[in-house]
């Protein structure tokens, strides 16, 4: 009734238009998100003057979709256009400003420039400290965000504190089956993962996928992410046939809600190719990490950790295989992304020493081979509990090496 009793470029339609990308949106139909978020902010262009809130707002929209597309580049284009109205518009503590400081952050940390995602989600988190109450659900999302940031900086009890106090405001402020719930769950589950109690990160996945099933359509991106998630700690566990029946779910519904180049589709062909390579089946493996890897190059920018993962798991690969100078080539690429884009005592850097340590002894250089496999060792005691499995398989390693000098 309204499309047909309104002018074109009346502001109410632009509001319309606005709802029913929000619905689009939600449902995961990005495209379909875009082009009325566009309409929407046509009108307003035409309607408001050009600091106008409600054009930051929109802005920030467009921006919010692209940024589900993974086209990263775009999203802080828009993002910074916002950005620019509201802080002429608005006093400097005013919610809306941090949540402008929040999503510039959220793309820095999807670019995997972490110290930067850090200091503008640290911006957001300041605003929201002072101008909402204590149990505000965006105070929940900001401490969730900084959590996320210090789990991929390798710092996961940091991690764990910052997902609890987003946790508690979420189950006092939201209904038990809220996907802001789930995504809480899944990733306190990711910590206990990262610190190697797989139960308990079984258990927090779980949780999260029964709330995901109920709230969400079959088709959606969070419930890839979610079997995606309880795959992964079936593969640490080393229940491989049940680790690929999640992710095969996870690359099914990728397939259909995502563009073909998305990050998040060259994950699911990563961690495919992972099981492939934990039942010894090699061409598999090596054929799922090459789909991943051709997405990574064109998605990511070369300084990018998922990019230095996909280096690595292609050079395992080649180590398995018994090509170890071509394991080492691999090896030593993700090592050179990893000392660039990570702090000096990440996981990850002692998976890339540990590596190249174990390429070097397939090549008889033992020498070289203790003296990366120390490296790693080091740091491993340093960032992972005592407990944790790679700790004694790295020390398994160098008196491997010993006995072989």
């Amino acid at each position: 009734m309204m499309l047909k009793t309104l002018p074109e470029d009346h502001p109410s339609l632009a509001t319309s238009y606005n709802n029913i990308a929000g619905v689009y949106y939600n449902m995961g139909n990005y495209s379909k998100a875009l082009e009325f978020f566009e309409r929407s902010h046509k009108i307003l262009e035409k309607s408001l003057p050009s600091n106008h809130p409600s054009l930051a707002t929109s802005y920030n929209n467009i921006g919010s979709v692209y940024d589900s597309m993974g086209h990263y580049s775009k999203t802080l284009e828009f993002y910074d256009k916002a950005l620019k109205i509201k802080e002429k518009a608005l006093p400097p503590n005013h919610p809306d400003l941090a949540t402008s400081y929040n999503n510039i952050g959220q793309v820095y940390y999807n670019m995997g420039d972490y110290s930067k995602a850090l200091e503008f989600y640290e911006k957001s988190h300041k605003i929201y400290e002072k101008a909402l109450p204590s149990n505000h659900p965006d105070l929940a999302t900001s401490y969730n965000n900084i959590g996320q940031v210090y789990k991929d900086l390798g710092d996961y009890s940091k991690a764990h504190e910052f997902y609890e106090k987003s946790h508690k405001i979420l189950e006092k402020a939201l209904p038990p089956n809220h996907p802001l719930l789930a995504t809480s769950y899944n990733n306190i589950g990711q910590v206990y993962k990262n610190l190697g109690d797989y139960s308990k990160a079984l258990e927090y996945y779980e949780k999260s996928h029964q709330i995901y099933e109920k709230a969400l359509p079959p088709n959606h991106p969070d419930l890839a992410t979610s079997y995606n998630s309880i795959g992964s700690v079936y593969d640490s566990m080393g229940h491989y046939s049940k680790t690929l029946e999640f992710y095969d779910k996870a690359l099914k519904i990728k397939e259909k809600a995502l563009p073909p180049n998305h990050p998040d589709l060259a994950t699911s062909y990563n961690n495919i190719g992972l099981v492939y390579h934990n039942m010894g089946n090699y061409s598999k493996a090596l054929e799922y990490y090459e789909k991943s890897h051709k997405i990574f190059e064109k998605a990511l920018p070369s300084n990018h950790p998922d990019l230095a993962t996909s280096y690595n798991n292609i050079g395992l690969v080649y180590k398995n295989m018994g090509d170890y100078s071509k394991a080492h080539e691999f090896y030593e690429k993700a090592l050179k992304i990893r000392e660039k884009a990570l702090p000096p005592n990440h996981p990850d850097l002692a998976t890339s020493y540990n590596n190249i340590g174990t390429a070097y002894f397939g090549k008889g250089d033992y020498s070289k081979a203790l003296s990366f496999l120390e490296k790693a060792l080091a740091i491993r005691q340093k960032s992972l509990p005592s407990t944790h499995p790679l700790i004694k398989e790295t020390k398994d390693n160098i008196d491997h090496v010993k006995k072989k000098m």
